[in-house]
């Protein structure tokens, strides 16, 4: 009987016990029960990455409608400034009208007044001169009629 015999009885008793005290059942129990708990973890992470997936899409939803608000509120502020520009317009536009229309009748008031003004100077002009002349030329009766006569006829003409 030589060493290689001695070795695989030795293998044979050992395998022996390993059977007696279940080990084989231990092992494959062992392997079951990590198995099942990868496949445990494999299901939670489908489980966990179908969330994320979930919330993947509701966030760009969530982002693409903030997008569509954000470009409704721009498009509003951009209607909203034409209106107060072409209000600002408008309103510059009646300013500016009225204002020329006060000028335009201020200066009517005054060319007005300076034509009445000047009516007024040359017709004292004329009543002066007159009084020189007649003056000169006239005597104190004839003076009398003459002025009488010449004040009747300018308040006919000026009324």
């Amino acid at each position: 009987m030589d060493a290689t015999f001695w070795a695989l009885v030795g293998l044979i008793i050992f395998l022996g016990i390993l059977v007696y005290v279940k080990v084989p059942g231990t092992m494959a129990s062992a392997l079951d029960k990590r198995a099942d708990q990868i496949r445990n973890e494999l299901e939670q992470a489908k489980k966990l990455r179908e969330e994320a997936q979930q919330l993947l899409a509701e966030y760009q939803r969530k982002r693409k409608e903030a997008e569509a608000e954000a470009a409704d509120l721009v498009s509003a502020a951009e209607r909203e400034a034409a209106a107060l520009r072409a209000e600002a317009k408008a309103k510059t536009e009646d300013y500016v009208s009225r204002r020329t229309a006060m000028a335009e009748q201020k200066i009517k008031q005054a060319e007005t007044d300076a034509i009445n003004e000047v009516r007024a100077s040359a017709v004292d002009l004329a009543i002066a001169a007159s009084e020189k002349l007649i003056e000169k030329k006239v005597d104190a009766k004839a003076n009398d009629a003459l002025f009488t006569k010449s004040l009747t006829d300018l308040k006919a003409r000026l009324n």
